[in-house]
């Protein structure tokens, strides 16, 4: 960043709304240049601007001043006046006389500035896999970007340095295992911060009669699905690989929505009949809820972030809401969940 303290000529009373400022060290340079023998036009050219501009700026100062700055004689270019000749002299001792204190206040400026931006809250960036929790727990704490990704996008996000934080769900301890074996490796920490469940959100009264994924199969049933890499679709293809199922058979199986939130709009609008969410989200839209599945929800982060108070708050925030919302536990100990790690 580069400071400087410049005199400007500020024209008008002290109640104008838009008073006209003039750089004085703009002006003067341009004066110097026409006086050293140089028409406007070739020190406008020098300065990179606009002749009309300029020249339109100058009577400007001279209307504003009430006296001439250039003598302009047709066929022999311009002169400066005595006037002009007294404003760079005035200029030139301006900058002597207070190239000292301009000096120190710089210093001060730019040791202020120092102190400020050492103050100012970092901006964390997290992405995580997409959780009502989450999105308010940042909201109410304040200071991270909140980024919204698939739990395999997120992970591969903090392993490329491009994020600080991942937030992701695991259904199962041996798969749990197996990322945090290599989060490890990386030197990240690991803390569990919830647990909550997954299910088939279906309308309410659930019309029909659907019991469990292999309900999914009949002709007649249309299924709208996450996106590949979200951890709710790394559930339901294990699910349907337990249960020996053909995910092909499955009409709307390629139809794809990022949120739980969104599964559960396109089940409002009757544009699908079930899809995979969280049990809050089909709670909050009124919706019939199958549960298939509990899972943990970790946050990872470099092991210098893992003490910073920022993010002590979230976790806090993120254990506070998922201990009153239904279909989440708040987990504060990682010997509940023995195994999993």
């Amino acid at each position: 960043m580069r400071i400087q303290i410049r005199p400007t000529l500020v024209f008008g009373n002290k109640n104008a709304k838009d008073p006209a400022v003039v750089d004085l060290v703009w002006l003067t340079s341009l004066l110097k240049d026409i006086e050293q023998g140089k028409t406007l036009m070739s020190a406008c050219k020098k300065m990179g601007l606009s002749y009309r501009n300029v020249w339109q700026k100058l009577n400007n100062v001279e209307q504003a001043l009430g006296f001439k700055l250039m003598d302009r004689v047709r066929g022999h270019g311009s002169h400066l006046s005595e006037y002009a000749r007294y404003l760079i002299q005035f200029t030139d001792d301006f900058d002597q006389k207070t190239i000292r204190l301009g000096q120190t206040s710089l210093s001060h400026l730019e040791e202020g500035f120092a102190q400020f931006r050492v103050k100012a809250k970092k901006q964390w960036r997290l992405a995580s896999s997409s959780d009502p929790i989450i999105q308010k727990a940042v909201i109410d704490i304040g200071g991270f970007e909140l980024i919204t990704a698939g739990s395999g996008e997120a992970l591969e996000r903090l392993l490329n340095y491009e994020v600080d934080i991942a937030g992701f769900h695991v259904s199962d301890p041996q798969s749990s295992k197996i990322i945090s074996k290599r989060l490890q490796k990386e030197g990240m920490q690991i803390f569990p911060v919830m647990k909550r469940v997954q299910g088939l959100m279906v309308a309410k009264g659930n019309p029909h009669s659907i019991t469990s994924t292999k309900d999914l199969l009949r002709p007649k049933i249309r299924f709208i699905n996450r996106q590949k890499g979200s951890g709710t679709r790394l559930l339901l293809d294990t699910l349907l690989i337990k249960e020996g199922m053909d995910p092909r058979a499955i009409k709307g199986y390629e139809n794809e929505e990022f949120t739980h939130s969104a599964i559960a709009m396109s089940i409002l609008a009757k544009k699908a009949d079930v899809g995979m969410g969280v049990k809050s989200v089909a709670i909050e839209n009124g919706l019939d809820f199958i549960q298939l599945k509990d899972e943990i929800f970790f946050l990872a982060m470099g092991e210098e972030l893992s003490a910073n108070k920022d993010l002590a708050k979230l976790i806090r925030k993120i254990r506070a809401l998922s201990g009153q919302t239904p279909g989440y536990k708040s987990i504060g100990l990682k010997k509940q969940i023995l195994g999993w790690l």
